[in-house]
């Protein structure tokens, strides 16, 4: 009995690139194809969690949303690597700076992704698990970053379960060094881990925690390209 459609992605096998670029924002993933895709095909709407798979300059590539929070990048990473053999995917998204010299529309390149999400607990390690990014990846981003001359930082981010909370915890990362906050990496870098698959997440800062400095929805939505530039590099 197959595996798909699974019952959050609607799409056959065959129909999802081995190569997949996500946005928390499916909008985004719906921009991001009809600009820069060729030939796009939507391959799932279920939830409303819009993916699509076209050409990168003749090279295969799906786009797809995967929602807010750990728990929900956490059902479709899974999905896509377990049930569609999909080997890589990169996650761009929005990131609050807590770095000092980051900048609204830097981008962040997370080598690591700190959390205080129990998603790990589910693996019964020894330990703590340190959930870190395709070292082929990162260095590819950070050459593409250089080659379009894009600011950049590579570091620790922290994904919080937390976007609201009774007990704001940003000074003691702060503290750690780690340059912002999302809510999704981790999860990604663990399912990537336990499939023996790749991963990478890059962001561009749309607030500053220390500034007060933000963007609005529709920035978020359709000028936070330079990211999408970069991930496209990395086919």
């Amino acid at each position: 009995m197959s595996n798909t459609p699974t019952p959050h992605i609607g799409a056959k096998k065959g129909e999802i690139a081995p190569f997949v670029i996500m946005a928390g924002d499916p909008l985004r993933a719906q921009f991001m194809a009809e600009h820069y895709l060729e030939n796009p095909v939507l391959f799932n709407k279920v939830r409303g969690m819009l993916g699509y798979t076209g050409t990168y300059k003749g090279k295969k590539v799906s786009v797809m949303g995967h929602g807010m929070g750990i728990p929900s990048i956490a059902i479709y990473t899974y999905e896509l690597y377990n049930f569609y053999d999909v080997k890589t995917i990169v996650r761009i998204g929005s990131a609050g700076a807590y770095h000092k010299d980051l900048k609204i529309g830097d981008l962040v390149l997370a080598m690591g992704a700190c959390t205080d999400s129990n998603y790990g607990a589910q693996y019964d390690l020894p330990g703590t698990f340190c959930p870190i990014a395709d070292f082929g990846l990162l260095q590819k981003a950070v050459a593409s970053c250089e080659a379009f001359g894009y600011r950049y930082m590579v570091g620790n981010v922290l994904s919080s379960d937390f976007f609201y909370s009774d007990r704001p915890t940003k000074d003691q990362w702060m503290k750690m060094g780690v340059l912002a906050v999302e809510m999704e990496a981790s999860a990604l870098y663990m399912n990537a881990a336990r499939s023996g698959n790749r991963a990478l997440a890059l962001f561009t800062v749309s607030d500053h925690i220390l500034t007060g400095e933000v963007t609005t929805a529709e920035q978020r939505q359709t000028t936070f390209t330079r990211m999408m530039d970069v991930a496209l590099s990395l086919l």
